[in-house]
């Protein structure tokens, strides 16, 4: 028996006041404002992702369509590996 005077030996107990965190990101805690230059950054990153938003590619000359099946898991058809 593991213990000494009727101690519990690598019992875990939870303390009165929970888990707490003091870096919390609770919707009711106050934001710090950004500084211009962050402001600046933020707009200029959300432009690039405009910026490189997915463009219509050619058409697959003799293709079997659809999505990229390497990517999708899709590699056969009717038992045999296709668009390789």
């Amino acid at each position: 028996m593991m213990g000494i005077n009727g101690q519990l030996f690598n019992i875990v107990t939870e303390t009165a006041t929970g888990m707490q965190n003091d870096n919390d990101n609770s919707p009711d805690r106050p934001k710090r404002p950004l500084s211009p230059a962050a402001l600046r950054a933020l707009k200029e990153a959300e432009e690039r992702r405009r910026a490189e938003a997915p463009k219509d590619m050619p058409a697959e000359l003799g293709g079997r369509g659809g999505l990229d099946p390497a990517r999708f898991g899709d590699w056969e058809i009717k038992g045999r590996a296709i668009d390789f």
